[in-house]
């Protein structure tokens, strides 16, 4: 129970529906009970003393009871399903928030199609439980114990013979409930892995057919797949031995009952009726016993589900604001980092070791060196993607920590490798970071971007809608767009992580043109393999391992027998090559 009572805080709030679903399952529950009863008068009073006209009476109130039962269910029903519904739209709410939260050390190592099936699947677990199974236990309690007090009030001895076999049944649900719960959570993290695989092999799509990969995918997704059935497998295995068990126990206790029951008939000790209303009443218990496997299945699932959106919502949240951070109006963008180290696990290397340099309002650093030396982890930690483990990254002079992440990111523009559009209207993806923006302030950061030429040549302008992840658009009309997102933000600083590297050199020119009206002003951090992007920077800071191997401007390094010298003459001698042979 430690699950639910976690999860408390989102759906006692909506308890009053909980509560009124109840009352009516009490209604429910109590005219179910006066059936046997109905029938009992009816063979006792009216038949067997032939009093006949008493019938249509007995009907006319039986009819009425049925309509006042119908009437009753679809009101604990419809008010049930008002409670889950109602609870899980909060739960997925503070879901999705909790997942915004969430730094990109979190995202390192979760799976999407996991965290998908838990948004999903998991969460419409727990709701099937809230919306249905807790009013059921109740209901199916209640049904016990009115009609066991019903049948001792009828015959004492042959309603001990009934509870003889409530022991056995109690044993097999107990049982049966450690057995299906682990099954259950077997089964939410296969469909996790299964979600996973799909995820991961739609998104990759092009590489899979670039490479001809498709049967060694289908033969994953098949492993995957196979696993899935087989603990589906094992869990239905569960329920087969459960049911039979349970209805076997139940028949016992019936022919028990016919045996004892008809003894008592015979000597005069029960009347006929109510040895009818017996086992109408019987079957009200054994029944609802055997329907607290479905019950206890429904309870499982809810339990496993609610544990794995437990793992979201307690999920550290590396970094967060502090209880008092400062908001100044503007920020100038002075960037500092002191002596800074970065691991992103424990266990391996530092991705950057004792970084120091200083970067003052519309300075350019450019950084520059091979995969995994550690540009992007520097511009990650001016965003606070990432806490640095040792050292300081001060932003105007003060700590980054200090500042509201919000007000921190919002006034630094991103322009990645690989912009990510969202499938929705080039207008919108423009004014993505600054929703308020005017149709004027958009167009013109279009312009400046180089974009506004090529928005206009389509079918729709800048209300054309572009396809999954900005689908129907060239590399560079991707970068060209992204540049106008962050243009229309106003950045004080801009990050450019390898923006031009994959596109062509006509490409390159258009988006050079568009950054350096974008540069002006700011401070600005380029990141690229390319020289050409960033010779013109103030400062070039060459990293390797982790480290500041060089730094200075691009006339100073071309000077020193470095790495940097070493990637320059590589880059250029093809060039120095190709203008020889042409003269």
């Amino acid at each position: 129970m430690e699950t639910f009572q976690k999860l408390k805080k989102f759906y006692w709030p909506f308890k009053k529906y909980f509560f009124a679903s109840v009352l009516f399952v009490l209604l429910v529950t109590a005219i179910t009970v006066v059936y046997p009863i109905i029938l009992q008068i009816t063979i006792d009073d009216v038949v067997t003393p032939g009093q006949y006209q008493l019938i249509p009476y007995l009907a006319v109130g039986f009819i009425l009871l049925m309509a006042l039962k119908g009437a009753a269910n679809f009101l604990q029903q419809y008010l049930g399903d008002l409670f889950g519904i109602k609870s899980v739209y909060t739960l997925r709410d503070e879901l999705y928030q909790k997942l915004q939260r969430l730094s990109f050390a979190y995202y390192d190592n979760a799976r999407t199609g996991d965290l998908m099936s838990r948004l999903t699947m998991d969460v419409e677990g727990f709701r099937h439980f809230l919306a249905a199974g807790c009013k059921e236990l109740i209901k199916v309690t209640l049904l016990i114990v009115i009609s066991l007090s019903v049948m001792f009030y009828y015959s004492v001895p042959l309603a001990s013979v009934t509870m003889a076999a409530m022991p056995f049944l109690a044993v097999v649900v107990y049982k049966f409930d450690r057995t299906v719960h682990p099954a259950f959570r077997t089964i939410r993290k296969s469909l996790g892995r299964l979600n996973t695989r799909i995820q991961e092999n739609v998104s990759g799509m092009n590489t899979v057919k670039s490479l001809s990969k498709e049967d060694f995918e289908i033969e994953r997704f098949t492993s995957n797949n196979t696993n899935y059935r087989e603990v589906n497998i094992q869990t239905s295995n569960i329920w087969a031995r459960f049911f039979p068990l349970m209805e076997f126990i139940g028949n016992v206790c019936m022919v028990a009952l016919l045996i004892y029951g008809g003894y008592l008939v015979i000597n005069d000790q029960l009347q006929l009726g109510e040895l009818v209303a017996f086992f109408s009443l019987v079957t009200y218990i054994l029944g609802p016993l055997m329907h607290l496997g479905f019950i206890v299945n429904m309870f499982s699932q809810a339990k496993a589900s609610g544990e794995r959106l437990l793992e979201i919502l307690e999920a550290h949240e590396d970094v967060k604001d502090e209880d008092d951070p400062i908001q100044p109006d503007t920020m100038k963008g002075h960037v500092t980092f002191h002596n800074v180290t970065l691991k992103y696990v424990d266990e391996d290397d530092a991705a950057l070791k004792n970084i120091s340099f200083d970067a003052p309002p519309g300075k350019v650093i450019g950084l520059i060196g091979p995969t995994g030396a550690g540009k992007t982890s520097i511009t990650q930690l001016i965003t606070r993607f990432y806490e640095p483990e040792k050292g300081e990254v001060l932003l105007d002079g003060k700590p980054t920590s200090s500042y509201p992440l919000k007000w921190l990111r919002k006034h630094i523009g991103f322009v990645l490798q690989e912009s990510f559009l969202f499938s929705t209207t080039i207008k919108e993806n423009i004014a993505y970071g600054n929703p308020d923006a005017s149709m004027d302030q958009i167009i013109d950061a279009a312009k400046r971007a180089q974009a506004h030429e090529f928005i206009m040549e389509m079918p729709k302008g800048y209300d054309t809608m572009l396809g999954e992840r900005g689908m129907g658009l060239s590399g560079g009309q991707k970068q060209r767009i992204a540049i106008a997102r962050a243009i229309l933000i106003d950045p004080a600083i801009l990050i450019l992580d390898d923006a031009t590297s994959a596109v062509d050199m006509e490409t390159e020119f258009k988006i050079q043109k568009a950054l350096k009206e974008v540069m002006d002003g700011r401070t600005t951090f380029i990141i690229a393999h390319r020289i050409s992007s960033l010779k013109h920077a103030d400062e070039i800071l060459v990293l390797e391992e982790g480290e500041i191997k060089e730094r200075g401007k691009h006339e100073q390094l071309i000077h020193q027998n470095g790495s940097y010298k070493r990637i320059y003459d590589i880059q250029y001698q093809d060039r120095e090559a190709v203008m020889s042979s042409i003269h």
